[in-house]
């Protein structure tokens, strides 16, 4: 926690108080521009976030573009939803090898060519081989 996120809590009375941001991109298409359903995969990212770490909270559709270079640099549009997710450094530490099975779940069931994620200032992908398509 920040030195002023504990003088906060401290003034507000916070039970609570966590510094690092994990935001997590879920897609609405994939890589081949076809539909996934993306209101389950909301759904298993908040229940799989909630548990790991305490909470998360998904915003509505956004609209985002990613490039493809497996596929020449190939733009691949969609209407991502976007979940941020307040936690410790230490609680990802200890829960990044669940957290990295979902993302390759994810990513492996809905033909992505990359998962992407931040935490902190830092965007992180894990990139999947072409596959039929």
């Amino acid at each position: 926690m920040t030195e002023s996120g504990s003088t906060f809590a401290q003034l507000l009375g916070a039970s609570k108080s966590e510094s690092t941001l994990l935001v997590l991109f879920i897609p609405s298409v994939d890589r081949y521009d076809q539909p996934i359903d993306q209101a389950t995969w909301v759904h298993q990212a908040l229940e799989t976030l909630g548990r790991l770490f305490g909470g998360a909270t998904a915003f509505p559709q956004g609209q985002g573009v990613w490039k493809d270079d497996a596929q020449g640099g190939r733009l691949v549009f969609d209407e991502p939803v976007v979940i941020n997710c307040y936690t410790s450094e230490e609680r990802l530490e200890t829960e990044a090898s669940e957290l990295r099975q979902f993302l390759i779940r994810m990513g492996e069931q809905t033909n992505q060519g990359a998962v992407g994620l931040v935490i902190d200032r830092d965007y992180l992908e894990i990139t999947f081989p072409l596959s039929g398509g």
